[in-house]
């Protein structure tokens, strides 16, 4: 497939346009003209890139890329590297951020909420139906530590747990793949008994203990692991590309 062609294949399952994002969504190195290995993977790390060169890959795409909102503007260091390295070898590195967060299939959201057996998905943000973070339903009430427990063994995590105090049980659940800690409130004022996400900041625990919610995190690379790769399989099965997912394994 061409690389124009291959773009504009990414941006109508995606629809980029959408919603305002911190970093340019789409085509972000230009490389090979013909799209024809392509790797899958979160983030545009050293190590991924590595990785595709070594799998003979003339296309990455990712969750996280590069040219994000206020950082430095000049190619050096640790970001020359890497580009470099594309650009040496070809490659054409695709990213999509919020895009691959709230597609209603592929995205980080929905495959967590596969993942997690979590049903009746609809947005977290009252109005919004691009909402960043979603809510849901478990099938039956369940005790937290079995919650924590199931979180921990399907992404291969072990999860934070903060305790809501009254240490209820869990039947509706909001979430946020990533560093989406900052929607604990909102859930917690819309009455849902547990919030998932991949990271935790300092306040996190004394808004989970004051507006009584439990509190999960369990990784921003283990919880966006799985946008990517379904987009990949999804790119495989109905186009018949050849796509690899590689995870580079990241603790946080």
């Amino acid at each position: 497939m061409q690389r124009l062609e291959f773009l504009h294949l990414l941006n109508g399952i995606l629809q980029p346009e959408r919603i305002k994002d911190y970093c340019p969504n789409g085509l972000q190195v230009q490389g090979a003209e013909k799209v024809e290995k392509i790797v899958t993977g979160v983030t545009a790390s050293q190590a991924l890139i590595d990785a595709a060169i070594a799998a003979g890959a003339d296309t990455i795409i990712v969750h996280h890329g590069y040219f994000w909102k206020n950082e430095s503007y000049a190619i050096t260091g640790m970001k020359y590297n890497r580009i470099k390295a594309l650009l040496d070898h070809n490659i054409n590195l695709f990213a999509y951020h919020l895009p691959l967060d709230i597609h209603e299939t592929l995205g980080n959201n929905a495959q967590l909420a596969k993942l997690l057996d979590i049903h009746e998905v609809e947005p977290l943000e009252l109005g919004n139906p691009l909402s960043v973070s979603m809510k849901g339903q478990l099938s039956a009430a369940t005790p937290a530590e079995k919650v924590a427990n199931k979180i921990s063994a399907r992404l291969n995590r072990q999860c934070l747990h903060i305790a809501a105090p009254s240490n209820k049980p869990i039947k509706t659940v909001a979430w946020c793949t990533g560093g989406g800690q900052g929607y604990v409130e909102m859930a917690a004022e819309q009455g849902i008994d547990a919030f998932i996400t991949g990271e935790v900041s300092e306040q996190t625990t004394h808004i989970a203990r004051e507006m009584d919610i439990h509190f999960f995190a369990a990784g921003h690379h283990a919880t966006e692991r799985y946008g990517a790769k379904a987009l990949g399989e999804y790119l495989e099965q109905q186009y018949q590309l050849d796509v690899r997912f590689i995870d580079i394994d990241n603790p946080v």
